[in-house]
Order: C-alpha cells, then structure tokens, then sequence
C-alpha cells in the first residue's frame, strides 16, 4: 500500500512537468459508447493487448536544448481517439509502452533518468485515469544497466507498471553479456516480463542495406532485429543465468519461430539430443555449433521463457507459430495505433485452436503475466 506521503510527492512532480489528471481525463461520451464485446462458444472473454506504442509530450519540456532534443506528437500521444479504437476492435485492457528507445544515445545519465522518470510518471497519471482499460511497461535507459534496474523497481513497485519495453539492442550492443545482468537479475526478482520492440536491425544490417521501396526496414529489419536478440539471449547463457525471466518477442517472435529447427541442431546444449521432424529429440546432432553457451535444448526456452505477440497477419502463419511455441507462449498484439491489421479474428475462426486456446491467446496469457484482474 502506497503512502499518503508518496501520493502527495507524486502529485507534486505531475504538476511541475504539467501532468494531471484533469489533462489527462475525457469526457465519458467520447468513448464509452458502442464498445464491442468478445465472445468464444457464448463466454465474454476479456482481450489484453502487449502491443500497444504511446508517448507522453510533456517529454520534449526535459530534452529540450539537449542532444536528445525531437518532438513528441503523431499517433502514439494518448488521447481519447485511443480508447475508441479500442472499443471498435473490441480489446479490453491495453499495455502501453513507450518503445522507440531514442534516449538510449545519451551518456548524461541524468538526461536519461529525466526522460524516463516523466514517461512513465505520465503513462501513471493515464493508467490511474482508466484503471480497467490500461496497464502501463516502463522503457528504461538500458546504456545504464543499474539505473535501468531501479528504473524498473521504481515503475513496478511505486508506479504500478507490470513489466517493461526495451530495443533489441543498446546503441549497436545487445544486451545478453554480463554488464546488463544487473537488470535481468532485477526483472526476475520482481517476477516481471521485458516485451522487446525493434528499430530496423540498424546494429546488424551495414548502412542503407534496407533503403528500397516496401519500407524494408521496418519490413525485414524489424524481425530480424528480435530474432537476433532472443537468439543471443538463448545461445549467450542469458536465460539460464535468470531462469526465471520472460522475454516477449513482438511481431510473432520475429523469424525465430519460423525456422527454429535449425537453431535446435546447431545449439542443442553441448552435443544433446537433436530432433526429428515432429521436434522430438532423438539423437546427437550432426552438426554441434562449440560455442553455444546455453544449458538445455533452444526448444525448451521457446516454450517456457520465450512468448510472441500475434503479428503474423495469416491463418498458416498463426498455427505454425502456435505449433512451434504453444499455445501458452503466444499472446495478443495489435501494434496499436499504427494501422497493422487486426489479428483476433484469425485467432477467433482458427480451426486448430481449441476455445480454451482462444481465451489464453486473446487475453488469458497476459492476464497471467501482467497479473490483470480476471473480472470483465
């Protein structure tokens, strides 16, 4: 139970970067009316959505006349235009992240912990306005890993926050080595999952690699990126030094689930068992990539520590990554408000999900992970 003392700190610092939540509040006409419902087999069904981008303008007020001067507008800024997409497509509880990692550049660590620190003071001030309609995953200054750590403290333990965001990288580093520890061992401490968001691949693909028509970038370079970071996590010994950890990979994991057999030959902990093509482990690998660091087969951290939003756009693509990762891996994403399709109808229709499948992927992993409240 949090303090009279801290709320009227609280208050305090919303009110000197001009948060409140009166500026923050709607009117109820705005948003509430024609909220669609979700239903499996007759059951109303709460939705959770990981994937959600927002940012809080009052940001720009601490990096103004800074290195990390930019503007802070567009789409993501919270609104009520929010809330009524969010009843038209019919989800429930959204987990809004600040995701494009920007103030990673900075070395001013106390730039760095400004611009958190207001972030997330904001996303607070949003979450305590609409409490049945958002959770809230601070984005911490990951170039400082033991900042980063009390960064996550703080948003989990003061704010609220039910885990957090960061980039599949840290300025062109990815951030499986020991120096990062510190945070890893803070987010398993606090029992918390880390939903990685990427930015085009830029630490692995040369400059311009991706600057063709199709925005390839984003495109390809966005799951690339994810699947470079999950992998490093796996085959780096990351996860088995935090087996506790929970890594959520956006837009369907990246290509990791698409083609993750051959990770299981190359990195099967130390000369393992391989697998055949059903994925049962039958025998030694042929081939024994000698520096993989991790303790057990790649699969069992794809199906234990390792989850995927459903950002995969097809029917075939949504059950070969339920296939590969299980259904209790998977979780709902929409990349909220940026225009990406829907996918809760290709969950919905599936034919190889059974109804209790459905539930979990549309809103009961993540009521699990995120610890929401079950009642609708």
């Amino acid at each position: 139970m949090k303090s009279f003392d801290y709320f009227v700190n609280r208050r305090k610092f919303l009110q000197s970067v001009g948060i409140t939540a009166g500026a923050l509040s709607v009117k109820p006409v705005a948003w509430a009316q024609g909220r669609k419902e979700v239903s499996i087999a007759g059951k109303r069904i709460k939705t959770v959505d990981i994937h959600a981008h927002a940012s809080i303008q009052n940001v720009e007020e601490v990096i103004r006349g800074t290195e990390l001067e930019r503007r802070i507008g567009g789409p993501r800024l919270l609104d009520p235009s929010r809330l009524v997409m969010m009843n038209e497509w019919g989800i429930d509880v959204s987990a809004i992240s600040a995701n494009q990692y920007w103030w990673y550049r900075t070395d001013d660590r106390s730039l760095a912990a400004d611009v958190v620190r207001v972030q997330d003071e904001g996303f607070a001030a949003w979450c305590e306005e609409y409490p049945d309609r958002f959770v809230a995953l601070t984005s911490v200054a990951l170039q400082f890993p033991d900042l980063a750590a009390e960064q996550l403290d703080y948003a989990v333990n003061e704010l609220g926050f039910r885990g957090a965001s960061m980039g599949g990288h840290v300025n062109g580093v990815v951030p499986a080595g020991p120096e990062y520890d510190e945070f890893w061992a803070k987010a398993e401490e606090l029992d918390v999952p880390i939903f990685v968001h990427p930015a085009g691949s830029d630490n692995i693909i040369q400059e311009g690699a991706l600057d063709y028509a199709g925005d390839l970038g984003n495109i390809i370079g966005n799951p690339l990126e994810t699947t470079f970071f999950i992998s490093r996590l796996i085959l780096d010994g990351t996860l088995d030094r935090f087996p506790g950890l929970k890594i959520c990979g956006a837009h369907g994991g990246g290509y990791l689930p698409s083609y993750f057999g051959r990770t299981d030959v190359a990195c099967d902990a130390a000369g393992g068992p391989s697998i055949n093509a059903q994925g049962e482990f039958i025998g030694n690998a042929p081939i024994q990539a000698d520096d993989c660091r991790n303790q057990k087969p790649p699969r069992e951290y794809l199906r234990t520590q390792i989850f995927a939003d459903s950002m995969v756009f097809s029917d075939e693509g949504l059950r070969h990554l339920v296939a590969e990762m299980g259904p209790s891996q998977v979780v709902y994403g929409t990349d909220m408000p940026l225009g990406w399709p829907d996918t809760m109808d290709l969950i919905i229709n599936s034919s190889y999900l059974n109804n209790a499948e459905k539930e979990a992927i549309l809103g009961g992993n993540l009521i699990r992970l995120l610890r929401i409240d079950r009642a609708i």
